[in-house]
């Protein structure tokens, strides 16, 4: 993935747990507008997170901004 989307992924994820909690989950289509209209983006964050990670439908804000922070 690009700095561009992982830096929007860490900021969504920020707002998430500033708002609901620590314990907020979200699915990778949180970093999405309901229209999809970058299915190639789409489709980069969706092999990181089912295929490289392996993980779950929903997960845990703070995993997944530790995850990206890693990956910087």
């Amino acid at each position: 993935m690009n700095t561009m989307l992982k830096e929007k992924i860490i900021k969504i994820c920020d707002e998430k747990i500033t708002k609901k909690g620590s314990n907020v989950g979200l699915s990778f289509y949180a970093f999405f507008a309901n229209k999809n209209d970058n299915p190639e983006l789409l489709m980069q964050v969706a092999q990181w997170w089912i295929m490289t990670h392996q993980l779950d439908h929903f997960e845990k804000a703070t995993k997944i901004k530790q995850l990206i922070e890693i990956e910087k």
